[in-house]
């Protein structure tokens, strides 16, 4: 699963597996820029792009590929700590859905 995070500094992506720069190549359409992308295709050209394009959230990442995105595989940096407060986001999501299902069990 090939995956980018918009970077802090707000110029261009990471690629969450290598941490490569990257950019979206200027032929995929994007009404905006997103916050974290699935990308089909690496273009290397004098800059590293990619494309085919599209916005994810992050938290369908934790959810549908857990042992992809354990975080011990994940060096310390703006990768890590994104997907940490993803993962954190989630398990809270669970721990209230867990609660309501057995509040409606009683």
């Amino acid at each position: 699963m090939q995956v980018a995070k918009k970077k802090s500094s707000g110029k261009g992506y990471l690629t969450i597996k290598d941490n490569q720069e990257v950019l979206i190549h200027p032929s995929t359409v994007l009404a905006t820029d997103c916050e974290w992308v699935i990308y089909n295709e690496f273009v290397l050209t004098s800059k590293n792009y990619i494309r085919t394009v599209t916005s994810i959230k992050p938290e369908w990442l934790i959810e549908l590929a857990p042992a992809y995105y354990n975080l011990d595989h994940f060096q310390k940096g703006d990768v890590k700590l994104s997907l940490e407060r993803v993962k954190a986001k989630v398990d809270k999501y669970k721990e209230v859905d867990s609660k309501k299902k057995n509040t409606k069990k009683l």
